[in-house]
């Protein structure tokens, strides 16, 4: 049975838009792409010292179960060439599941929904383009109403070089 999830990327280092695109390119056949937000670029967030992140969030489907998800999008990272830094550091690419259909999990290892999720501008923003009525599955708000509620100083619509 395919589940709806929902994706946040971000990439910081290197060539920031190729990081993203590769991540992309990277899901299928375990994660099919339904839809992507646009990318916005976003201040850094926790640890203020490095570079302007770009995020995005997709919407996609998949046959794997929650923790597989989390495996197979962690070994995308480091096929990336993700290096392990410090909480909230600088990072090449960074992937995490933000919803697994209505799914409320809290084991070691893996919290769904995203426990931050939240209280962050550069996940809501580009999540809310996808999927503004979708209720959180804890809060039973909207994720236009927790956008809402949220200062997203700090995140743009990031306007590539290349267009």
């Amino acid at each position: 049975m395919a589940h709806t999830i929902f994706l946040s990327m971000g990439s910081n280092l290197g060539d920031r838009l190729t990081n993203l695109q590769d991540a992309i390119r990277s899901l299928p056949p375990n994660i099919q792409l339904l839809s992507q937000s646009q990318i916005y670029e976003t201040e850094p967030w926790g640890y203020i010292e490095q570079p302007a992140f770009l995020n995005l969030v997709i919407k996609a489907n998949t046959e794997l179960p929650p923790k597989n998800v989390l495996t197979f999008i962690k070994d995308i990272e480091v096929a990336l060439g993700r290096k392990a830094t410090f909480r909230f550091g600088p990072r090449l690419i960074d992937l995490d599941i933000l919803l697994y259909d209505d799914l409320v999990l809290n084991s070691p290892g893996l919290t769904i929904p995203h426990p931050r999720l939240t209280e962050r501008g550069f996940v809501l923003i580009p999540l809310a383009e996808l999927a503004p009525d979708l209720i959180h599955p804890v809060t039973r708000k909207t994720i236009q109403q927790l956008l809402s509620t949220l200062d997203t100083t700090g995140v743009k619509v990031f306007q590539s070089q290349q267009s």
